[in-house]
């Protein structure tokens, strides 16, 4: 299946995809067309995976054009909220339901785009994520472990990707 030529232009742009089935998080993570770079679903059928990757895809394609850094964006979709942003030339999309609604979720996105950054020094671009690749999983594992919600601290995870105890007991 082919996705839309705006996504198969030469800007790179990676999709960061947390999103919600039976634990309140999941995660995939794919190029701009559509390639899947990580995923981690649990329990998640595969056709629901599907139907998830070409609807973020579509989603992105559709309404991320023209926003600006950090700019958030609210969709509601099957009883689940999805808040999404761009971040440099990645597009952050978090989906949840039950307990992670849209202010939830907001939060949670605002920590993700802190810590990109932190890793990466400025927005990224797809090469410098590349470059970055395993710190800034170690950064998502942190904020959100097995689909719950775990560090929300930014300096907390900042000692955490630097493999250091953390100070507090």
């Amino acid at each position: 299946k082919r996705f839309p030529a705006e996504l198969a232009n030469n800007t790179a742009r990676i999709m960061i995809f947390l999103s919600s089935f039976f634990l309140p998080c999941d995660s995939f993570f794919a190029n701009s067309v559509g390639n899947v770079l990580i995923e981690r679903f649990n329990g998640v059928p595969a056709e629901e995976r599907l139907h998830w990757r070409s609807f973020l895809v579509k989603l992105g394609a559709d309404n991320l054009k023209g926003v600006k850094n950090e700019e958030l964006l609210v969709a509601c979709h099957k009883s689940v909220y999805i808040v999404y942003t761009m971040l440099g030339d990645v597009s952050i999309f978090l989906v949840g339901k039950d307990e992670y609604d849209e202010l939830a979720l907001a939060e949670t996105i605002y920590i993700i785009t802190a810590a990109v950054k932190d890793v990466c020094g400025k927005p990224p671009t797809e090469r410098v994520f590349l470059d970055k690749y395993g710190r800034i999983c170690l950064c998502l594992d942190e904020i959100v472990w097995n689909g719950l919600l775990e560090n929300t601290d930014k300096d907390r995870i900042k000692r955490l990707i630097r493999l250091q105890p953390p100070s507090e007991v």
